[in-house]
Parts: structure tokens; C-alpha cells; sequence
């Protein structure tokens, strides 16, 4: 008994290992690279002993306006994630209370579609309005990537509040938006962070509406690391510090907020 528990743990073990190099491989390779000299990134067999460097950072930022591509990014998604919530925690809110069983099914659809399905009309839509290259319009599209996911994560958490706590505080005079605002969401805490931290990332990954409905005014970092990418040849350099800046504030907002991730999560699982 004691050998196969022994074994079936150094399966577990093993499989974690091999997903964990998977994983983890691309990101400390990209990393690597973005403080390499270009002769050192495309060089066979690879190096691992180098000289770090910042050349490439620092042609990010003398060739190219980067620190505008940044807050265009912030402003994105900044922007998308709170539309979201505003959006999208009422919403979850009423199809909770109200027993709308369609509205997690709902939300999943929209979340599973492929972005170009929302990218032909808005396209259509802001081109003929004369609103591409327009914060407005890139967060808008955005939120169609916030607002479903917020939904399907929130609806969980507000179905596992009791109701009678709700009914004892509107029995003390408080209204709806008083109930949700008070009550409801400081005990949906962890579910919220969830859902805004998971909100952020997406939309700050996302690239397929801003390569379409951005201009030279609202190019945001995933379409400048793009740019990297030629036609004859590619700008390794240039392309893995500019994907270091992108992903070094997803890193940074997933350990800060990974305890509330993980039992938020967990939590949202369980009723």
C-alpha cells in the first residue's frame, strides 16, 4: 500500500515537473533573450553564459515612443476592466438573485467566441463613425472581453450568499444598490478580485481588436511588439524586451494578488 501511495506521488511529482518546464521555458527564454545581444539570441547552441546587456530596452524607448504605448495600454485596459465591473457585477448580481440559469450559459458562449465574430461589425461600425484610433472605441471593444468573463466568475460567489443576510439588512431600511454596495460585495470580496485581476490581464493581452481599431494615437504595447516582426527578417532584441514589458506587469499583479486568486477560486467552486 505504502509503494504504490509512493508511486502515484512521484507520478504526481513528475507531471508537475514536465508542466512546469512547458510553462515556465518560453517565459525565462524570453527573459534571457531580452538582456542578450542579438548575435547571442539567434546563436546555435544557445548560451547561457552571457553578458547582459540593455541596448535593447533602450532602443524601445530612443526609437520608439514606448513610454506613449504604455499608457495607452493602461488607459485600455484600465478603462475595459472598469466598464467591466460596473457592467458586469449587476448584472451577475440580478441573475443571481433573480435565478436567470441562462446567464452563466450565456456568458460562457460570449466568452468562448472568437474575437473576429465582435471584430467585423465593430470595425464596420467605428470606421463609418470615423471613431478608430479612439480610446473610447478600444475600450468598448475590450469590455467585450471583460464583461462576460466578470459575469461568469461573479454569478458563482453571489449564489453562495445567503439571502437571508440580504433580506435582514432590507429589513433594516436598506435598498437594493445599499445591499449590494454594503453587504453583498465585501462578502464577495475575494471573488472581485478575482474577476477584476483576470479582467486586467485579458484585456491587457489582447491584441486582435487593438491591431485593427488602433492608430499611431492609441497603439497600445501588443501591437508595438508586433511591429518587431518584419516582412524579410525579425528584431528578436527589440521583440523580447518589448514582450518582457508586457509581461512583466501580468507577473507582478498575479503575485500580488495570488492568494486572492487561489481562494477566490476555490471559494467560487464550492456553495
Amino acid at each position: 500500500m505504502k509503494n504504490s501511495t509512493w508511486k502515484s506521488k512521484l507520478a504526481i511529482y513528475i507531471q508537475l515537473a514536465i508542466c512546469f518546464v512547458i510553462f515556465i521555458f518560453p517565459i525565462l527564454w524570453m527573459l534571457l533573450s531580452a538582456f542578450k545581444q542579438n548575435v547571442d539570441i539567434t546563436s546555435y547552441p544557445p548560451k547561457f553564459l552571457f553578458t547582459p546587456t540593455l541596448d535593447h530596452f533602450r532602443g524601445l524607448f530612443s526609437a520608439y515612443p514606448f513610454g506613449q504605448y504604455i499608457l495607452n495600454s493602461i488607459i485600455i485596459t484600465a478603462g475595459s476592466t472598469l466598464l467591466g465591473l460596473i457592467l458586469g457585477v449587476p448584472a451577475a448580481y440580478a441573475a443571481a438573485r433573480y435565478n436567470l440559469q441562462w446567464t452563466a450559459f450565456l456568458s460562457l458562449i460570449a466568452r468562448m467566441a472568437p474575437g473576429i465574430l465582435f471584430l467585423i461589425p465593430w470595425y464596420v461600425i467605428a470606421s463609418q463613425l470615423g471613431l478608430t484610433d479612439n480610446y473610447l472605441t478600444l475600450i468598448v471593444t475590450h469590455t467585450v472581453i471583460t464583461m462576460p468573463l466578470i459575469v461568469w466568475l461573479m454569478l458563482s460567489y453571489f449564489q453562495g450568499i445567503s439571502k437571508e443576510i440580504e433580506e435582514s439588512a432590507m429589513i433594516d431600511g436598506c435598498g437594493p444598490f445599499r445591499v449590494l454596495w454594503q453587504i453583498t460585495l465585501p462578502l464577495a470580496l475575494p471573488g472581485l478580485s478575482v474577476a477584476t485581476a483576470l479582467a486586467f490581464i485579458f484585456s491587457w493581452n489582447y491584441f486582435l481588436f487593438s491591431l485593427v481599431l488602433s492608430g499611431s494615437k492609441t497603439t497600445p504595447l501588443t501591437v508595438a511588439a508586433f511591429n518587431f516582426i518584419g516582412v524579410a527578417a525579425v528584431d528578436w532584441g527589440g521583440l523580447m524586451a518589448a514582450a518582457t514589458l508586457i509581461t512583466v506587469p501580468v507577473l507582478i499583479i498575479v503575485s500580488f494578488v495570488q492568494r486572492w486568486l487561489v481562494s477566490g477560486l476555490t471559494s467560487g467552486a464550492v456553495k
